[in-house]
């Protein structure tokens, strides 16, 4: 038995010979059961997903489709056998079938495993040529089908750039222009597609037509999206002009959605930038509202959930210092939510309500939007910890601390987050949220008054804070210790109150270069 929805959705017996799925209602049902990936839909999901407005009897209808396609699915299944491609599972049924013989699990398995191993490119090229049209294209009317198509599409434009990449990094790919060409007209929002095909050109020998690319793909990128080219488009150009252009580069480690690693998005360097503080945390923050608005331009929600998503800077101030630009990128997260559904990548998900918790922090916010972001620090938590991203939950929990300012007595609840944090991030190396865990715990030992504990997580950030370059954290530590010599100058024997008052001072002269 296969599975197809790469295309019309269909169904092949083992001798290559279609199932007779029945209507249309029959192949939803089927499909969206395909893009569950394995898991259980109750009855409840399906009837909403199927009808807009469920007739009376909608239940009853649903199971008649199934009971119908188990009949054409396992034909020779003796009465009273269970079934075994579509079961029953608590409140609702799940399809269970191996990967490979669903065709699009199969091509999101072999796009995994090609960012991992170049060597497996061959395969993807294979899984690349299965597909036969847009995903789910007879499930029409359908948000969930809308949906499922909009992220396979970014999937399989991640996976030919990926194939051509692994292509041309390992000296083969001269016969990519026509392809690379096409992908390019089509899709001119893609950067990494223009410099593929730049090199493609360049491999061939056609180093005019690799400059009137270059030059096309600036007039694009500035013209109709307003951002500048990136670092791989300037330097490839700056080698071509000089003559110093490699025909190979050497293989290297894949991640992520079909970028290699090395050359900075614009969102990659406003997350370094905003770690700088200054006038570079105005400017990364500036930077990043373009590029979220550019995404939403191409009206293509993945790419703009995960512009949105990837500025994950750890944030320790409870007020927001520009609200209406965080507004801003909270519309802009709900109208991506809104579009990607409650069935939409929940990694994605994950971070976009992750940031409406860290965003949604100004003094001046309504009630009404303080539940809101509340309840998105508690999603965002919930889905991360479901998924066991380490990265993603560090930046979840920094949303849950920022929503923890809304009543006095909650110190010792953020220390306890400040401690998951710390720990979470040593274990798995992510230096700024371990830095941003000593300052939590800090924070919440002032509020409890234990000065000697808020010290050491003091001296621990500094330290941190040296080998991670991040000059901020002096900032809030000079004032915390100027708190605390001013607490201790009431005490027998301890610093005088024109110490304390020169803490305050030296504190002072640092905010005002930060």
């Amino acid at each position: 038995m296969r599975i197809d929805v790469l295309g019309v959705v269909r169904a092949l017996h083992d001798d290559g010979n279609p199932v007779d799925l029945g209507g249309p209602r029959h192949r939803e049902v089927l499909a969206r059961l395909v893009a569950a990936e394995g898991q259980m839909v109750t009855t409840d999901t399906l009837v909403h997903d199927l009808w807009t407005d469920p007739p009376a009897r909608a239940v009853g209808a649903l199971r008649t489709f199934v009971a119908a396609l188990r009949r054409a699915l396992e034909p020779d299944r003796p009465p009273r056998n269970p079934p075994r491609v579509i079961v029953t599972e608590g409140p609702g049924y799940a399809l269970c079938l191996p990967r490979e013989d669903v065709d699009v699990h199969q091509f999101q398995d072999t796009l995994a495993r090609a960012r991992r191993n170049p060597d497996a490119v061959t395969d993807l090229g294979t899984a690349l040529a299965a597909w036969r049209g847009p995903a789910y294209a007879d499930v029409t009317g359908s948000p969930w089908a809308q949906r499922e198509r909009t992220r396979l599409e970014e999937l399989r434009l991640e996976a030919a750039e990926l194939r051509a990449r692994i292509l041309l990094d390992s000296g083969e790919g001269g016969g990519l222009v026509a392809e690379l060409g096409a992908h390019v007209a089509e899709h001119p929002w893609r950067e990494p597609a223009w410099e593929l095909l730049a090199r493609a050109l360049y491999r061939a020998g056609r180093q005019a037509d690799v400059l009137a690319t270059l030059r096309r793909a600036r007039t694009m990128l500035v013209d109709q999206l307003g951002l500048d080219p990136g670092a791989g488009l300037r330097h490839l150009e700056t080698d071509i002009l000089n003559g110093t252009a490699p025909l190979e580069r050497a293989r290297t480690a894949w991640t992520g959605p079909g970028v290699r690693l090395g050359p900075r998005t614009t969102v990659d360097l406003a997350r370094t930038l905003a770690l700088a503080g200054g006038d570079a945390l105005v400017h990364s923050r500036r930077d990043r509202l373009a590029a979220i608005q550019a995404a939403q331009r191409t009206g293509d929600l993945s790419l703009t959930a995960r512009i949105i998503g990837a500025y994950d800077v750890p944030a320790i101030w409870s007020r927001a210092d520009d609200p209406e630009q965080s507004r801003a990128v909270v519309a802009a997260v709900e109208r991506t939510l809104t579009g990607l559904g409650p069935e939409g990548p929940a990694d994605l998900r994950a971070r976009l309500l992750a940031t409406v918790a860290v965003e949604s922090r100004s003094a001046d916010l309504s009630g009404t939007e303080l539940k809101q972001a509340q309840q998105a620090a508690r999603q965002a938590e919930e889905l991360a910890r479901h998924l066991a991203d380490p990265a993603l939950l560090a930046f979840a929990l920094n949303g849950v601390f920022l929503q923890s300012f809304t009543r006095p007595g909650l110190a010792a609840s953020r220390d306890r987050t400040g401690a998951e944090l710390l720990d979470l991030a040593t274990r798995h190396e992510l230096p700024n949220f371990a830095v941003l865990g000593r300052l939590v715990r800090l924070q919440s030992a002032s509020a409890l008054g234990d000065l000697d504990a808020a010290t050491s997580h003091a001296n621990a950030a500094d330290q941190l804070a040296a080998t991670t370059e991040a000059p901020l954290v002096p900032v809030l530590t000079a004032w915390f210790r100027a708190r605390a010599t001013a607490a201790r100058s009431t005490e027998p024997g301890g610093p005088t109150a024109a110490t304390a008052a020169a803490h305050y001072r030296t504190a002072e002269d640092t905010l005002r270069t930060a």
